[in-house]
C-alpha cells in the first residue's frame, strides 16, 4: 500500500484544482467498483452494490492546501494568498510548485534586521513573497501568470513505520478509500466511495455529494493533530501508532452518537484497535453531510498525524492499515 500512498501524496492538486488526483484515483478503482461517475462540481462517486437495501457513505477529500499568485512585482517576484489554512510560518523558507511547472522559494521582506525581527513577530501574506527565478515581471507572467494555483513541492519520504509527506492530509484517506474498494468483496450495504473536492476552502464539495445518495450513514476519513509531541495540546490524549480515531466532536460538528456506537461495535468485533477524539478545533467533511437535504447521521474516522498543513505530515502505517481493516469491516457488517 505503500506505493498507491506515495503515487496519491506527490500529484499537486490543491483546493479548485483536483483534475490530475481525481485521474489518479480513477485509474486505480474503475475495475474494482459497480458504478463511477463525476458530478458537476468534480467529486468522483464511485459505488460497490450490497444486499441489504441500505447505503453507506464513505468520504475523503481529494484536495490539498495551497497558494495562488495574487501579483507580480517589476523585479518578477510574486505574491501569494493562501487557498486553504496555510501557516505563512510553515511556508516560510519552503519550495512552492505551481501547476504551470514554475517553481519557487518561499521569503519575506525587511530592509534591516529590526524591520525583519517584527515582521517576523506578526508574519502575514502581506510580507512574504515567492522568488520563482525570473529577473522581470514579464518573465515571471510567462512562468506563473496571476491566478496559478501551487503546493508545497516536497516528496514522500518511508520512515518504516512513520511516513512522511505533504498532503497526507487528506491523501492518506484517499488511499484508505481506495485500498478498501480493492479489498472490499462483499459488502452488507450499497457503500457508496465520495472523493470530494474543495474540503479546504468550506467543505464544498461534501455538501452537495450525497444529495441523489441520501445514505443510511456518513463516515468522512481526514486526519487529526497528533497531540503526541513534546508539550502538544494536553486537552488531547490520542497519539499516533494507536489506531484510529473515532470522533466524537470538533469545532464544526459533532458526530451522531449512532455512527460512533456502530463504529465502536465494529472495531469490538474484529479487535481492531480504535482512539476517541475529541478535536478542540478544526473540522470535516461530516459536516457537510450532516446539513444534506433532511439530514443525514455522520461521523468523522481519523488518522492521527503530526504536523498537520505543513510540508511534511506524519502518519504511523499501522494506523493507516487499521483503518482501512475498520472500514472494510463496516461495510462488511453493515450500518
Amino acid at each position: 500500500m505503500k506505493e498507491l500512498i506515495k503515487k496519491l501524496v506527490e500529484i499537486s492538486s490543491p483546493s479548485g484544482r483536483e483534475d490530475a488526483i481525481r485521474e489518479a484515483i480513477v485509474e486505480e478503482v474503475r475495475d474494482y467498483v459497480d458504478e463511477l461517475k463525476v458530478d458537476a462540481l468534480g467529486n468522483l462517486i464511485c459505488m460497490k452494490k450490497g444486499k441489504s437495501g441500505k447505503k453507506l457513505l464513505l468520504d475523503a477529500h481529494m484536495d490539498e492546501i495551497g497558494v495562488v499568485v495574487t501579483h507580480i512585482d517589476e523585479k518578477g517576484f510574486l505574491r501569494i494568498d493562501m487557498l486553504g489554512g496555510v501557516s505563512p510560518y510553515m511556508l516560510l523558507g519552503s519550495r512552492i510548485i505551481f501547476e504551470s511547472g514554475a517553481c519557487g522559494i518561499v521569503s519575506t521582506e525587511g530592509e534591516s534586521a529590526r524591520e525583519a525581527g517584527e515582521i517576523m513577530k506578526n508574519l502575514d501574506f502581506d510580507h512574504i513573497f515567492v522568488d520563482i527565478g525570473a529577473s522581470s515581471k514579464e518573465e515571471a507572467e510567462k512562468l506563473a501568470p496571476i491566478g496559478t494555483f501551487g503546493t508545497y513541492d516536497s516528496k514522500f519520504r518511508d520512515l518504516g513505520e512513520k511516513l512522511v509527506s505533504k498532503s497526507m492530509d487528506d491523501r492518506i484517506a484517499c488511499a484508505i478509500l481506495v485500498q478498501t474498494i480493492k479489498e472490499l468483496k462483499e459488502p452488507a450495504d450499497d457503500v457508496y466511495f465520495v472523493f470530494a473536492v474543495q474540503e479546504e476552502v468550506g467543505i464544498v464539495g461534501a455538501s452537495v455529494a450525497a444529495f441523489d445518495i441520501m445514505p443510511d450513514m456518513a463516515v468522512a476519513v481526514d486526519v487529526t493533530a497528533g497531540p503526541d509531541t513534546p508539550k502538544s495540546f494536553k486537552r488531547m490524549g490520542f497519539k499516533l501508532g494507536a489506531g484510529p480515531t473515532i470522533k466524537i466532536k470538533d469545532r464544526g460538528s459533532v458526530s451522531s452518537s449512532r455512527v460512533v456506537s456502530r463504529l465502536k461495535e465494529v472495531a469490538d468485533i474484529r479487535s481492531i484497535p480504535v482512539q476517541y477524539e475529541v478535536l478542540i478545533f478544526g473540522g470535516t467533511d461530516a459536516r457537510g453531510y450532516q446539513i444534506t437535504g433532511k439530514g443525514i447521521a455522520a461521523g468523522t474516522v481519523s488518522v492521527p498525524t503530526r504536523y498537520v498543513h505543513s510540508p511534511n505530515e506524519v502518519v504511523d502505517y499501522n494506523d493507516v492499515l487499521n483503518t482501512v481493516r475498520l472500514l472494510k469491516a463496516l461495510a462488511e457488517e453493515g450500518v
